[in-house]
């Protein structure tokens, strides 16, 4: 709980939590708050312990278990986080369309301990693997079988329809315990995302470490199954606290209101537009609904014709459409609007985030062929541990940015965040271009190395070690955490605060879809970079064994594309209004129904 909390703070929570709200149509809500907490975060601890454990060291289980190459890996590895990423757009819409979060994290969280628990199987039953391969240098290996690939393919696909399920929804459904409606309340929604955070921060980390360490140097089989047993924990505990849980019903998909203003405009499209559509369109409010008032803007102006009365559009006698199909409401294109204007900012996102993929995939196998010697001991750091450099940048520069440069930014610039949304994320595209700039000079250093000076032995299938320590690998693991310490964060609360209150759980997924573009396209130029350097003179620059690659222009590759990318987002970026922001609108536009409407400007 935060340590602002005083004890008369939790006295006042406590009494308000008891409550019951409730209201003339609706039911009784006994919100139990942090009671349920317990349950619910011992749940996200135990669940992502289990997913992150298996998940953050898979790509070398995939090399040196099943034998498949690395170029062969790392696509399976990309394919398989972008239909993850995916899923959670699918997760999200039956959950607020049929399920409701609770029967969706209930299902997910079970089909996940499924999953994790058929990967160790994987391990642990040498049919369900191919042979061991022997520590040589070169020489093809016995692959898997269709039979094992397949099982190993069936625990990988209930890990996506768990993930699906578990990423839109579980920050959701710790917020639906608290009543947003009372000040103890909304203290206790800021709390738990901080513990949100934490939880997933500490499960990073212990997988990072001890997890990966004991999969790498004690057993497979072991390494893999602590994380099943998690995950089963997981499930317990969830299931444990139903009884006390506020389970929101499903209210309907907001697309579908998406879909009549899509649909209206195009059957209006020969209408000529009305002039001051701030006062001649259509206007209406359900009386329940959860989105704040818009004022009207002038981007998109096709979509206005689906508020456009007609002789033929009836109206009820409440002031709603007789047929929504026909005709929509100013609301309604306004909250369309919002979504269209995201979708150019969202797909910048898929470049910035190859950067993500890269030093998730081919850093690990640079620091494979490095020396990973821990001082003059002859312990080895696993491969897959020095990602935490970039989770531990990225820890370490939040408070940093929040308690320090943001307050100092504010002085000078005289906004709230010190800069806006959109700058914050800018600036961690700018990083990324960075990033793998430092990452292609190191790998450059990396090879000369191995390949002028003794070497420290041979990696299996792979090539000679570097004798290069690894530890030089980490600035660009660093660079990596700061670009998302700005862009991941601000593209997170950019779809948040941007999108109409209604599409929260879709806003939420709209990150994690960036994510798996960012996989797919990442794992279509290492397909185009493969087949087109293979028969040059310089060579296959993606080679299993980097040594005879070269790693470092594929990195300058993605740098390019990175400025590309930039001005296209700065760009997008000059042209965006933020939602409620209208600058050309008469301020008559803001009032609806006698009541100012409240702008939420950056």
């Amino acid at each position: 709980m935060d340590d602002r909390m005083n004890k008369s703070d939790k006295e006042e929570m406590a009494k308000e939590e008891k409550a019951s709200v409730a209201t003339d149509d609706e039911p009784e809500i006994n919100y139990r708050g942090w009671k349920a907490m317990p349950f619910i975060i011992g749940n996200e601890t135990f669940e992502k312990l289990g997913a992150i454990g298996t998940l953050a060291n898979l790509l070398i289980y995939l090399t040196t278990v099943f034998n498949l190459k690395s170029i062969t890996a790392a696509t399976m590895i990309n394919v398989f986080n972008g239909t993850t990423n995916f899923g959670t757009l699918v997760g999200a819409f039956l959950c607020d369309t049929y399920f409701g979060r609770y029967k969706t994290l209930g299902f997910a969280t079970a089909a996940s301990f499924l999953g994790l628990q058929a990967i160790q199987l994987t391990a642990a039953i040498p049919e369900l693997h191919p042979h061991r391969c022997a520590a040589k240098e070169s020489g093809e290996c016995e692959g898997p079988t269709a039979g094992q690939l397949a099982f190993l393919l069936m625990g990988l696909g209930l890990m996506i329809v768990g993930a699906g399920g578990v990423r839109p929804c579980n920050l959701a459904f710790g917020v639906d315990q608290f009543n947003p409606k009372t000040e103890a309340g909304k203290r206790g929604i800021d709390s738990f995302f901080n513990w949100y955070f934490f939880t997933f921060t500490f499960a990073q980390m212990v997988s990072l470490t001890l997890i990966v360490y004991i999969q790498s140097n004690v057993s497979w089989a072991i390494g893999l199954g602590i994380p099943a047993t998690l995950m089963f924990i997981a499930c317990v505990v969830y299931f444990v606290g139903s009884k006390i849980y506020v389970k929101v019903k499903a209210t309907g998909s907001p697309m579908t209101s998406v879909a009549q203003v899509i649909v209206v405009a195009i059957k209006k499209r020969k209408l000529k537009p009305v002039e001051q559509p701030w006062l001649s369109l259509f206007k209406y409010i359900p009386p329940k609904s959860i989105n704040s008032k818009l004022p009207y803007t002038d981007q998109f102006r096709f979509l206005d014709k689906a508020a456009i009365v007609t002789p033929q559009d009836e109206i009820k006698g409440d002031g709603s459409p007789a047929d929504p199909w026909r005709l929509c409401s100013l609301q309604q294109v306004e909250e369309v609007k919002c979504l269209f204007r995201v979708l150019p900012i969202w797909a910048s996102q898929i470049m910035y985030c190859v950067t993500l993929v890269q030093l998730h995939t081919y850093a690990v196998f640079q620091a494979v062929q490095s020396d990973r010697r821990l001082g003059n001991s002859n312990f080895k750091i696993p491969a897959a541990s020095y990602v935490v450099f970039m989770m531990l940048s990225l820890t370490i520069f939040i408070p940093v940015y929040d308690r320090a440069i943001v307050p100092f930014l504010r002085k000078i610039r005289g906004k709230e965040g010190g800069i806006t949304i959109l700058q914050r994320i800018g600036v961690g595209m700018f990083v990324s271009i960075f990033t793998m700039l430092v990452s292609g000079m190191v790998e450059k250093y990396r090879r000369s190395i191995a390949l002028t000076k003794p070497t420290l032995g041979v990696v299996p299938r792979k090539g000679a070690i570097s004798s290069m320590s690894a530890s030089i690998l980490i600035p660009q693991f660093i660079l990596g955490g700061l670009t998302e310490a700005f862009a991941s964060i601000g593209l997170i609360e950019f779809y948040y605060k941007q999108f109409p209150e209604n599409m929260k759980s879709i806003g939420g997924s709209l990150f994690y879809c960036g994510l798996a573009g960012s996989n797919y396209f990442s794992s279509l130029l290492i397909f185009i970079i493969h087949r087109t350097t293979n028969r040059t003179a310089t060579g296959n620059w993606l080679e299993e064994d980097l040594n005879k690659g070269r790693l470092d222009y594929y990195y300058y590759i993605i740098a390019g594309l990175g400025i590309l990318n930039l001005g296209y987002f700065l760009l997008c970026a000059s042209w965006y209004k933020y939602k409620g922001n209208s600058d050309n609108t008469p301020e008559l536009e803001l009032h609806v129904n006698g009541e100012k409407q409240q702008s939420d400007k950056p």
